[in-house]
């Protein structure tokens, strides 16, 4: 049995600030149901069919949240069909990671008495976590990259899918594309939780190699591109960022100045690829999203005893936008004999 412990302080806000914002203005996708989770696991249609009410919560928008939120929204309807059961749930997003949406949108799924929670992201996560500690409501989070490190273990509520990343070995692919690497620029932002240990991997990593690096952190869109600028003048060979939400947010902002300046990205998820970065080695999150709503119904209808603190995802597949590397005349070969390679061209969504 998991021990209980939970933070208390994990942030400060203002009960009139979260009462003055409203919940619609977060929602921005409903699957299953037009309205809004309210009830519990009790809930039953005339028929005899059970309903269950799930809250799925985006810490923000960007391509590789709202695949793992989609991911889960379809897993639930294909559970739903293939037990005979009713699964209604909201996606929510708390735009651009703000943590007094965030806790707005927590609190709202457990007044509505949800039977699940399902926060996509660190941040969601641990807001999530403190949300549901009274009502003991099960929180299934998505792509938390170090669950021990943002305190997401140990507490008998809560279990999810973590999105670890393996740091050496995308620098392993970043030396055999280019053995003449001699300086990596690390770009990130230091407020995300899943950033943190990626980057002290690189360093260690690089050290190890004797490898120059150099830091650039930023917080906003403007502050990414300023941050990827500076990068670019001060001659790094190429960049690296971990699984990153804020930096990740801007990299449609950012592929075309690193593509003109031949700097290859290397990234912490496939949607950067998707984006427009170079390349990355690590989770699919379709994947990740079904398995986390497949964790999800497993703790509604059989509770969460027994369930590990955490699952982790088998990463693996490298993903290669053809494009960028066209563009910066990249024969990226080599990563055959390391891996399965996947090839994508740039999208916007």
């Amino acid at each position: 049995m998991k021990k209980q412990n939970i933070f208390k302080k994990f942030f400060a806000l203002t009960a009139a600030a979260a009462m003055a914002l409203s919940l619609g203005a977060c929602s921005d996708q409903a699957g299953g149901t037009s309205t809004p989770p309210q009830g519990g696991s009790q809930a039953v249609e005339p028929d005899g069919q059970s309903v269950y009410r799930v809250a799925i919560i985006k810490q923000m928008d960007h391509a590789s949240l709202n695949e793992i939120a989609e991911a889960v929204g379809a897993e639930l309807e294909q559970l739903a069909q293939d037990n005979g059961v009713k699964i209604e749930y909201e996606i929510t997003s708390g735009q651009n990671g703000d943590q007094t949406i965030l806790k707005q949108l927590g609190d709202q799924a457990v007044a509505d008495k949800v039977d699940a929670i399902v926060p996509v992201a660190t941040t969601a996560a641990q807001i999530a976590t403190l949300c549901a500690e009274n009502a003991q409501i099960p929180v299934i989070y998505a792509a938390v990259s170090d669950p021990e490190e943002a305190k997401l273990t140990g507490i008998d509520y809560v279990t999810g899918t973590s999105d670890a990343l393996n740091t050496a070995f995308i620098v392993d692919m970043m030396l055999a594309q280019d053995p003449g690497v001699t300086k990596v620029g690390l770009l990130y932002c230091l407020s995300e939780p899943n950033s943190a240990k990626p980057i002290a991997d690189a360093k260690a990593y690089l050290d190890s190699k004797g490898i120059a690096y150099t830091e650039q952190t930023a917080n906003t869109n403007d502050e990414v591109i300023a941050a990827a600028a500076n990068l670019i003048a001060g001659g790094v060979d190429a960049i690296f960022t971990p699984t990153d939400n804020v930096i990740m947010s801007a990299e449609l902002a950012i592929h075309e100045d690193l593509i003109a300046a031949g700097i290859p990205h290397y990234t912490g998820a496939d949607s950067f690829v998707r984006n427009g970065a170079f390349t990355t080695c690590g989770v699919n999150y379709t994947e990740l999203g079904k398995r986390t709503a497949g964790l999800a119904y497993q703790a509604i209808t059989q509770g969460m005893d027994g369930m590990e603190d955490f699952y982790m995802m088998e990463g693996g597949t490298i993903t290669v936008n053809t494009e960028t590397a066209a563009a910066m005349g990249i024969d990226y070969s080599v990563f055959e004999r390391m891996g399965t390679v996947v090839e994508v061209s740039t999208t916007e969504d």
